[in-house]
């Protein structure tokens, strides 16, 4: 049933305007209390139970997100009693075309209501009877409400509360939580934009780096130097492959690959810092005493998955994907370079210049994955995997012992 909200008879009247004293406390602990809080999951928890002990009687509380994380398209907080932490569910990309969506009060506030509330012990055949309202209904829940969370930017989410007692809110529960509404949409905008600046930052140059950029990282030229193994990964024929294939077909070809090299490497603990074209360069910190162990690790699950790809490759008509890979391990500097205006958080130095000749090198001896002696001596594995002996690299000094990796050495 579309608002006004206060409209029809209530078992538990007051008059409606002024929010009661008893409840004002609420209002302002959302207000000047919760600065240090940076979760709305966890403000919306106090909420709702301060709400409780000041006598709303919500049963059920929910705050519906949308959000521009990579892999899901919004996300849903709920609230129960007895709740220490709220229970977070995410959608993924495609759930706004699915009825349960569009079928929902959720959708309707979305595409412009100004708020819903629905008396559930009688359904009421002049408004919109949505599905979840029978579930709610089976669950002992008695009356629903919903209202928009109005950003900036013209960014909209939702609130919703429902209760299980009889008659249903009141007019001065419903002034109350009404009243609440500037203040909700004020808190859980700066912790959402909070959130999106950490999401965008983990997406686009990996965790570890976001959090030293987040912790203040921001001048060119800062940064420390860090022993680290290196890895970095290319694909074979890119350019062949961009001039064969459609552009949608390249951009999946290149997508598949990347998931194949990346979820083992951040499975390992591995941070890729960067993607570049049709490859990628990411370190395993030597912080981590099984550093070594866990790229070879990721290499090795990384290849399991490349040969299932290219199966379904050859399937859908593909070429089967080549690609080579470089490892060695020294110090780098982990730190902001670039111009004035324009900077990357990368690592640069020697080590990295080794790794990155040897993935060029694995292109004239037609092994896929090479690894320098530096590498192997600290994993440990020099006696296990094949010396492929001395090669020079471009623009090194002296010529330097190749292995070959093997999942065996694991």
């Amino acid at each position: 049933m579309p608002l006004p909200l206060n409209s029809g008879p209530a078992a538990h009247s007051e008059p409606a305007g002024m929010w009661p004293a008893r409840r004002r406390p609420t209002l302002d602990w959302l207000m000047l209390e919760t600065r240090t809080q940076p979760f709305i999951d966890n403000i919306f928890v106090e909420m709702c139970s301060r709400l409780v002990t000041e006598g709303v009687p919500i049963d059920r509380a929910t705050l519906h997100f949308s959000t521009r994380n990579p892999q899901w398209l919004g996300a849903r907080i709920l609230w129960l009693p007895g709740m220490d932490q709220a229970d977070i569910q995410t959608f993924d990309y495609g759930v706004e075309l699915t009825s349960q969506y569009l079928n929902s009060p959720i959708h309707t506030i979305n595409e412009g209501g100004d708020g819903v509330r629905q008396r559930l012990e009688d359904r009421d055949e002049r408004g919109s009877w949505h599905p979840i309202y029978d579930d709610l209904k089976q669950d002992g829940y008695t009356d629903y409400l919903a209202w928009p969370l109005d950003h900036t930017h013209g960014r909209r989410h939702v609130v919703s509360y429902a209760t299980r007692r009889a008659g249903g809110f009141s007019d001065g529960d419903i002034q109350a939580l009404q009243d609440l509404l500037p203040a909700l949409a004020l808190v859980s905008e700066i912790r959402l934009k909070n959130r999106l600046a950490r999401t965008l930052l983990e997406t686009y140059v990996g965790p570890h780096a976001s959090e030293q950029i987040l912790a203040g990282a921001t001048t060119r030229g800062s940064g420390v130097t860090v022993g680290a193994a290196i890895m970095i990964c290319d694909l074979r024929d890119f350019t062949k492959l961009s001039d064969i294939w459609p552009r949608d077909d390249v951009i999946e070809l290149l997508n598949g690959y990347f998931d194949a090299m990346s979820e083992p490497i951040e499975k390992f603990g591995g941070e890729i810092l960067k993607f570049m074209g049709d490859g990628l360069l990411a370190i395993f910190p030597l912080s981590d005493p099984d550093a070594c162990r866990n790229l070879m690790r990721a290499i090795a699950e990384a290849q399991t998955a490349m040969v299932a790809l290219n199966i379904r490759n050859v399937e859908g008509g593909h070429d089967a994907l080549g690609y080579g890979i470089g490892v060695h391990v020294g110090d780098v500097m982990y730190g902001n370079i670039g111009s004035k205006g324009r900077l990357d958080f990368t690592v640069i130095g020697p080590a990295v210049n080794v790794a990155s000749r040897l993935e060029s090198l694995t292109k004239e001896i037609k092994r896929p994955v090479l690894l320098s002696r530096a590498f192997v001596e600290t994993a440990g594995c020099a006696k296990v995997l094949e010396n492929l002996g001395s090669y020079p690299l471009r623009g090194l000094g002296e010529p330097i012992d190749v292995f070959a990796f093997s999942a065996e050495c694991l």
